[in-house]
């Protein structure tokens, strides 16, 4: 029976997309049985890279804002599991990072999962994480992160990058009526032990 430290160590070692990864591979991902809330990004940057920890740039900085959590707890609270689409960098495209890379996910997900049995919310940041695991009606990251029901144990949102300020801006509903319930959702499953 495959433990959880016996996965992270297997996926640590993983060199599956090594040919096409421009800077090696170096898998960033946070698991914990303990883990409450589940946060499924995109992939690393070149920052998240070099450093090995995981939203540490400034989509971190944002992320944890919105999550109205410190940067200490985001990292120390066992209550909190990070698991990008594709756990290393994928490499750069013509208008930023190039996509996480598809084998990741199939591989990963979910044994990751059945190692964290208390997971209760899941974010979906980014279109790449909410296509894989929401099958809806939505057409668009905007009508779904506006629309998607509440309760929902998948919680879609935008990328906090910087370059989705324009985003943001256009989308003032986002910060009056998003923003709560995310804060709503998360505060509690935090403050259980």
């Amino acid at each position: 029976m495959e433990t959880l430290p016996t996965l992270l160590n297997t996926i640590r070692d993983c060199q599956y997309c090594a040919a096409h990864l421009p800077l090696g591979p170096r898998p960033v991902v946070v698991a914990d049985a303990a883990a409450r809330i589940l946060i499924i990004g995109q992939a690393p940057g070149t920052r998240v890279h070099e450093s090995g920890i995981p939203w540490n740039d400034p989509s971190g900085d944002r992320l944890r804002q919105w999550l109205d959590i410190d940067r200490e707890q985001f990292y120390t609270d066992q209550r909190l599991a990070i698991m990008p689409m594709g756990f290393c960098y994928p490499g750069k495209g013509r208008s930023g990072d190039l996509p996480p890379r598809k084998e990741c996910a199939p591989l990963w997900h979910a044994r990751l999962l059945a190692q964290m049995p208390a997971v209760e919310l899941v974010l979906l940041i980014g279109q790449y994480a909410q296509n894989y695991y929401l099958r809806d009606e939505f057409k668009s990251l905007t009508e779904r992160v506006a629309n998607h029901p509440a309760g929902s144990r998948f919680f879609p949102l935008p990328h906090p990058s910087p370059r989705n300020h324009m985003w943001l801006r256009r989308n003032p509903w986002f910060d009056a009526e998003v923003l709560p319930r995310l804060r709503q959702r998360v505060k509690p499953l935090l403050e259980k032990l």
